[in-house]
């Protein structure tokens, strides 16, 4: 099969740590546009940056490489890359000094970007725009905090760290996935509040950044009963009418991963790219089913916009990225490596002290 000459509307993963016959051909085939990540493809800094020099190799234009890499649960690569606290480590020192937190926020955003973008990554999904609520296990210390205020501040302190290391930004989970306890990997979470209290809380921050650098968005395979039946990565009024018309939201939208059982709703595979599509999303994810996979590449019918595809050409990573080993020799990647090494210390202190003091209370 000839490589085509532009990319198309599908997010695959790949099986391995190398790319087998199987993954060239979905990866060769014309409805794909890029490829996500996840940590049983990697092995160490070596191998993830010869595989994803292959990805990119396959196709002109390249194929947009993405990761889940927000750190805290959520790092997809460990050995050899910085660890990065939870997003909730920085909230809690936003209680107690505002600012340090935001300059820290913005550190672990550039190291982040910095690390992957040296790597051959374009993308990470990043950041969890999502309130805590105390509620979803699933999300739980990936959001900043539970004031939307706070999750502005955080947030946009690390796309600001994202975007210094030429990266864009993509939000999850729209418009809002911390109010309730069910996982959308494994049910389908219902959402029962009205669409003013979803406005007054979870929607600021994506509303906020959107002017700030926001160059994508992941909606929730949740269902908002007091909006639309349907779930909000296959709603058109969540995706067209309220976040484009209403937000003016001009980035990329994602579709979350077709395989989980939050999208069950929608049908079968192909049924739920069409759906996901038709609600508004560019590019649609298909992940960790490679039957699934093969069946959408043959039997979806429909090519990818004028628009989506330069939405899309927007998130691929400078072609000018640094080495790690440049990086290493930069006094701002060792300094802010050095500032998030206390971070998660520094958090745990004040999450400790204020414990005590309700205790003394």
């Amino acid at each position: 099969m000839s490589a085509p000459a532009s990319l198309g509307l599908v997010m695959l993963d790949v099986e391995g740590k190398k790319l087998n016959e199987a993954d060239r051909r979905r990866l060769s085939h014309p409805l794909t546009g890029g490829v996500i990540l996840f940590s049983r493809n990697y092995e160490c800094p070596r191998q993830i940056e010869e595989l994803t020099t292959e990805i990119h190799r396959l196709r002109r234009p390249p194929l947009l490489i993405a990761v889940d890499h927000e750190g805290g649960r959520v790092q997809r690569f460990r050995e050899g890359f910085t660890r990065l606290p939870p997003m909730r480590a920085f909230g809690a020192i936003w209680d107690a000094h505002p600012q340090r937190a935001k300059h820290l926020a913005r550190d672990a955003g550039y190291v982040l970007a910095a690390e992957l973008r040296a790597h051959g990554v374009d993308l990470s999904f990043t950041p969890v725009l999502d309130l805590d609520f105390g509620n979803s296990a699933v999300i739980g210390d990936r959001a900043f905090h539970s004031q939307p205020r706070a999750v502005v501040e955080l947030a946009g302190a690390l796309i600001e760290g994202l975007r210094l290391a030429g990266m864009a930004a993509c939000g999850k989970h729209f418009p809002g996935h911390g109010f309730i306890a069910a996982d959308s990997h494994t049910e389908v979470p219902i959402d029962t509040r009205s669409l003013a209290q979803i406005e007054a809380a979870d929607l600021l921050p994506f509303r906020e950044l959107m002017a700030h650098g926001l160059s994508a968005v992941m909606p929730a395979h949740v269902i908002y009963p007091e909006v639309d039946e349907r779930p909000a990565g296959f709603s058109r009024i969540w995706l067209s009418q309220i976040l484009r018309a209403q937000m003016q939201f001009q980035g990329a939208i994602f579709s979350d991963d077709l395989s989980m059982e939050g999208a069950r709703v929608a049908g079968d595979i192909v049924d739920r790219a069409n759906a996901a599509l038709d609600a508004g999303c560019d590019m649609v994810l298909v992940c960790n089913h490679p039957h699934a996979a093969d069946d959408l590449l043959s039997r979806l019918q429909r090519g990818i916009s004028p628009a989506s595809l330069a939405r899309l050409a927007r998130l691929h990573g400078r072609a000018s990225a640094p080495t790690l080993t440049a990086l290493k020799a930069t006094e701002a990647y060792s300094r802010a490596v050095h500032n998030i090494g206390a971070v998660g210390l520094e958090s745990g202190d004040l999450l400790a002290g204020s414990a005590r003091a309700g205790e003394d209370g």
